[in-house]
Order: structure tokens, then sequence, then C-alpha cells
């Protein structure tokens, strides 16, 4: 399809930044991240070059669990703003050209949301039936997502003296959607954050939606996800649904839904997890290996591209021994890993902050088909909090500039509950303020390929396809489209060499996007020379195109 008949899906071109309102700037001096402050950084995202925020949770919560521990869908935390700050940041972004999507978690709820309080007085409350309830669990016990934190995913409740289901923590019960009213209330919900104006939905650990107990259709567990894509089809025919399915591809093309599409976008697990493997081998073959049985997918559907994110950087699609490559590569230290199967660092300390590696990756991130996704902080190479915190490690507070607190906030440093940055990752040696005003920053250098991004569309519409280089160190891989092509060199080793690449047609010519720093002049095209963890952006084209 022409990317001229497609222009309505904005997401497939978007380049995405996810933030947490608490923890991105403070404008009021309470320590807390709001609205307000969110509001007036807008600009720094629109010149980083964001297309598309994505807000993790900020509504009501007892905070338990980072926000994702929602007390009522309808508001918002208190700390960071309310209804008319929420409104009034989506218009700024929207002014701008940027879309705003916002965390759907539907999967539970907190223990103390009035559906849970009402259902736990008696078992003939109206609410229930909200939530999965036994009289003792099943013999057969269920995969925790949490092991060491967690040892069931049933939870007794003395006063009913039934066990409710907990997918994830005790005090997050799981919501029925066999029924019918709870469906029901998640659609007033999603009609209700469409009505504010949000572009869409980063739809929360979506196979638990539809899975276990509680599932929709036990028959036709994938119902509830078209009916989903319907509904919000019919109140914005534009809005997203990105889908968080942590799966191996043949798998994820399920929730894709084919004709019948569930999900538009979702986050590629396998390739996230297999660029790090590739990393941790200085070898790119496990990488090729895996584009190479990425399924093709609808147009209309896409993949999102990501290096790290808010969770630990979860390793479970690996197989065990090739986990502990990437362990022993990037995790040395036992508290640097959670769960036997994730990394709770920062992408910078991992990989020593070399920064041939770091722009090696992040022209990976912005190269490979599919819409890249930054987790906020990453464009200026921030590193992790100091200690053995698990997951939180890796949420600490923007750097804005070198002053006290990074610029985030002008509170006591007694109202901040976090400890501060690893060592040489403090504000004063990492931060927006300096690193915008240095043309050879790593701000910089993502604020070019961004661009470079959304002014190549053969990245997002072209077939992709992986070719021989010639050497298992360097990936090359083809995004081509009617007309021309795209062609993204990447070597993975310390070691410089060169890559052959077949001749050019008659009439064809190739223009160099972007490279590694301080390359070497090329001569012939089909030979490519790259330095150690080099890389090249070229554009193949026709007169005729």
């Amino acid at each position: 399809m022409n990317p001229a008949d497609t222009s309505d899906l904005w997401w497939r071109t978007a380049v995405i930044y996810c933030l947490d309102v608490e923890t991105f700037q403070d404008s009021d001096g309470d320590g807390y991240g709001d609205f307000a402050g969110l509001a007036r950084r807008i600009d720094d995202l629109d010149a980083l070059g964001v297309t598309c925020i994505w807000l993790m949770p900020f509504q009501s919560t007892p905070d338990r669990d980072d926000g994702y521990d929602i007390s009522d869908f309808y508001s918002v935390d208190p700390r960071l703003g309310d209804l008319g700050r929420v409104a009034e940041t989506i218009r700024i972004a929207q002014d701008r050209g940027i879309r705003v999507v916002m965390d759907l978690v539907v999967n539970h709820t907190s223990d103390r949301h009035p559906w849970f309080r009402a259902a736990r007085r008696s078992r003939d409350s109206p609410f229930r039936d909200y939530y999965v309830w036994r009289d003792r669990p099943p013999r057969k016990k269920q995969k925790l997502v949490f092991p060491g934190e967690e040892t069931s995913v049933w939870e007794l409740d003395e006063r009913t003296g039934q066990y409710f289901q907990h997918s994830f923590y005790r005090h997050q019960p799981d919501l029925n959607l066999a029924n019918p009213q709870v469906r029901a209330e998640i659609a007033r919900i999603v009609g209700f954050w469409l009505k504010l104006g949000v572009d869409g939905f980063r739809v929360d650990a979506v196979p638990f939606l539809i899975s276990g107990e509680g599932t929709p259709d036990a028959q036709d567990p994938h119902s509830f996800l078209r009916e989903l894509r319907r509904f919000v089809g019919r109140r914005e025919g534009s809005a997203l649904l990105l889908g968080e399915v942590g799966l191996a591809h043949e798998q994820q093309v399920e929730y894709f839904g084919g004709d019948a599409t569930q999900l538009d976008l979702q986050f590629d697990f396998v390739t996230a997890e297999t660029v790090f493997l590739a990393l941790a081998r200085r070898d790119a073959e496990p990488l090729a290996r895996a584009l190479s049985a990425r399924p093709e997918v609808d147009v209309r559907q896409g993949w999102a591209m990501f290096l790290r994110n808010h969770d630990e950087l979860s390793l479970a699609l690996l197989a065990d021994e090739e986990r502990e490559e990437v362990f022993e590569a990037f995790a040395p230290e036992e508290h640097q890993r959670v769960y036997g199967r994730g990394i709770v660092r920062r992408l910078a300390p991992m990989l020593g902050d070399d920064p041939r590696r770091l722009r090696l990756a992040y022209s990976l991130l912005f190269s490979l088909p599919g819409s890249p996704m930054l987790f906020y902080g990453e464009e200026i190479g921030m590193g992790e909090l100091d200690g053995d915190i698990g997951r939180g490690a890796v949420r600490g507070p923007m750097q804005w500039d070198a002053g006290r607190h990074g610029g985030f906030t002008t509170a006591q440093r007694s109202r901040l509950n976090r400890p501060g940055p690893v060592e040489g990752y403090g504000p004063e040696h990492v931060n927006v303020h300096d690193q915008r005003r240095d043309p050879e920053s790593l701000w910089s250098f993502i604020s070019t390929l961004a661009s470079r991004y959304r002014s190549t569309p053969e990245i997002s519409w072209g077939r992709l396809r992986v070719l021989d280089g010639g050497d298992s160190r360097v990936l090359v891989h083809e995004a081509a489209s009617e007309g021309s092509s795209f062609i993204g060199l990447h070597n993975f080793s310390p070691e410089p060499l060169t890559v052959i690449l077949p001749d050019l047609s008659d009439g064809q010519s190739a223009t160099v996007l972007i490279e590694s720093r301080g390359s070497a002049p090329q001569g012939e095209h089909s030979e490519q020379r790259l330095d150690g963890y080099g890389f090249r952006w070229l554009r193949l084209s026709s007169s005729a195109a």
C-alpha cells in the first residue's frame, strides 16, 4: 500500500516517548512531577523529534505499584494535577503535532477501589462478580509474574472466606471480564478518556486479559480485543491500540487479528531481547535470524521497537544459556537482575557508556522497520538509581540541568524518597540543558535519528529483508518500497570490517543518510567499510523514482 493512502495510520511512523508524569517535571516544589510541569516540557520533546507521548498511569492510586494499582479510573492522582490540567497538556501537545496515548490498565484494580471494597463486604454484593473468586485455589499452581515477591496468585479474603485471584500483586485483584458489566465499565473508561482528547491507549499485559479465570469467552478468547477495537474505532477512528504482548512472534500474530483487527501496534519483545544477545556476543547472527523469521503483518498494523522501557529488560524469550550470556555481559551483579528473567539497568551503564555502542544501538532502534519508542531519559544517557530497588531503579527523576535535583524539583531532599543515580550519571554529568547545546551529544544524535527516520518512509513502509553482508558480525537489512529502498548496516564488533553489497542497477544511485562519526570516505557502493561498532544508512533510488 502506498504511504499516501494510509495517512490516518499516524502511529506507523510515530516516534513514541514514554514518561511517568510523577518523575518528569515538578512545577510547584512538592517533590512530585505533575501535568503543569509536563506541559512546560512539551517544547523540549517537540525539539527532540517526538510525535507521540505515552503517559504511564496517572489516575488515583495508593501507589504500591508505581501507579498500576488504580483506585479510580476517571480521576487524576491529586499530586499530579486534575482533569483540567490533563486536558490542557493534551491540547498543548496536539497543537505541536504530538499525539498523546495513555496506559489502559484493566486487568485488575487496586484493592482500595470502591468496586473491590464493595465486593469483599459480602458474597451477595452486586460487585462480587466484578472479580474472580473461588472457595479454594486450583490444585495446579499457576505461573507467578513476580517470583520471590508473591507465592501464589490466589489470596484468602478472611471476611467472606473465599480466595480472589491476582495475576500480579495481592493488592491488585483481577477483574472478571467474563462479566458483561465489567466489559461495559471498561468501555465507559475508554470512551471517557477518548472524549477528553487522548489519541489511544497502550494496553497493559494483554495476554492476561484473555486467558485463565475471568476470560470473556473461553471458546474465543480474542473476542474481547475485537470488541474493544470496534468500540475504539466507533468513538475515534484514528485512535491507537498499542499492546504489551510479551510472546514469541508467531503467537503475537494472533493478537493483530488479521482482517478483524485487534491491536494496531505491538511491542517487538523478541527483537528487543535478541538485540542484547547480539550486543553481548558482538555478533549480529542472532538478530539476523530473529528478523528473518519475523512475520509480515497487515499494512494497517505494525511493530513498536524499543531497547529499554519502564519495566525490567525481560529476557524471558531467550533460551536459558542465552539469558545467562546477556546477564554476564550486562548485569554481572545480582541486584541488577530480577525474577530470574530481567535486568533493572538503563542502557548507557549497561553498555559501559561507550558512545560507539550507544549510537549503534539507537541507530538500530530507528532503522529497523517499526515505530521507535524511547523511555524518558534515554535521549541523554541517564543511569539507573543506585541500590537494590528492583524495577524502580530505572524510574528516577528526569535530569533537565546540572543544578540541584537536576532541575526536576525545587523541593528539599527530604521530600524525595528515591536514591541518587549510580556514580558518574548524576545531573552534573548528564542533563538535557547541556546536551541540547552540544552538537556531538547523545541528545543531538537521537534528534538527528528521529528526523532521518521521519523523512525516510521506506523504513516504516518498506518490506523487511535481511541481506548477506559476508560477515556474521554485521547486520545488513533492507526495507524496500516502490522505486526506492533503505539499507541499514550495523557492525556489532569492535573491529573495522568491509561489507559486500550487490552492485547498483543501471540508473540507480546510493545516498548516505547517516553514519557513525569519523567514518572513512566510501569508494564503490558494493564495498562498504565500517569502523568498529560502525553503522551507515543508505537510500537506493532510481532516476525514475
